[in-house]
């Protein structure tokens, strides 16, 4: 994901800079650009591109958006990079991202993405492919108002192709996302099917159900006020989106990686636990996750 937003954001004109500790990745984009492929169309974008955080200094905004287990490192090189004004904007899957980053370059800089429905995977080193193209969802971390600073950072998007909905609320989006998530993401992996492919199995789609229930049930118990009344037929109209994607977490798999299974599906028990709702379908999928990645090298 962090390759579609550069690379349409740096061809929209914008001073961009990626960063990525995969130097193969970064190889490819100094030596023939960044290409994006899929909904928004085929384009190569020219932008600078380092393993350094420290040569992107300083930076005006930065969007962090790696796997969770990336957040703390980013967020560090972030709060290393920025500008006095500059403002982080996080974007990750699953819960405890965001407050991990504010606690590290301050809640006052730091600002959370919801994004969802592109199906991104990189095909090749310096080139990234989208299924879908929905919208940005932006809001300030510490909520109540749709800032000024807000509004400047959405027209940045908004040059780069992007649909932007700006939130007072956004904590509120960013379960609405996850329920998506948990439905997907472990099924997905343990099956090895694309989201449509699962829509279309009963079996499958049971237990995606399940476990969009249940962190449905968590959200409700916890206080969220997620505007969803039927998560099952809300995951399906999510899913009929971008029947063709693999989510993240199956191609971590597919790539023999350890994945982000404790943020997403094992979130759900956890704080199921804090608010007394039972949650079997995702601790099994969780379980089962763990158990095939015991077999894969640490990452």
């Amino acid at each position: 994901m962090g390759s579609v937003y550069a690379g349409l954001l740096a061809d929209a004109g914008l001073d961009v800079f990626a960063v990525d500790v995969w130097a193969e990745h970064i190889d490819a984009i100094h030596r023939d650009g960044l290409r994006v492929s899929g909904a928004s169309g085929e384009r190569v974008a020219k932008l600078r591109a380092t393993t350094g955080a420290q040569d992107a200094a300083p930076a005006d905004l930065v969007i962090i958006a790696t796997k969770a287990s990336g957040v703390e490192a980013a967020a560090k090189a972030a709060r290393d990079i920025l500008s006095p004004d500059g403002i982080v904007l996080t974007i990750q899957n699953g819960l405890g991202s965001a407050e991990r980053v504010a606690g590290i370059v301050g809640e006052d800089k730091t600002m959370i993405g919801v994004v969802g429905g592109f199906g991104a995977s990189i095909k090749a080193p310096g080139h990234v492919h989208h299924n879908g193209w929905e919208f940005v969802r932006l809001g300030e971390y510490g909520g109540g108002a749709i800032t000024p600073r807000l509004e400047r950072v959405a027209e940045i998007w908004k040059q780069g192709g992007f649909r932007v909905l700006l939130f007072e609320d956004i904590h509120q989006l960013v379960w609405e996302k996850f329920i998506c998530n948990v439905a997907f993401s472990g099924t997905c992996t343990l099956t090895g099917l694309t989201i449509g492919e699962v829509l279309g199995s009963l079996d499958a789609f049971k237990v995606a159900a399940g476990c969009a229930a249940e962190a449905y049930a968590v959200a409700k118990a916890k206080g969220i006020s997620v505007d969803i009344k039927d998560p099952i037929a809300y995951v399906r109209a999510f899913g009929e989106k971008i029947p063709g994607a693999r989510p993240s977490m199956l191609l971590d798999h597919l790539a023999k990686r350890r994945s982000e299974i404790d943020v997403i599906n094992g979130a759900v028990p956890r704080v199921g636990a804090e608010v007394g709702v039972p949650t079997p379908v995702n601790e099994t999928v969780v379980a089962l996750v763990r158990a095939r990645e015991s077999a894969f090298a640490p990452s």
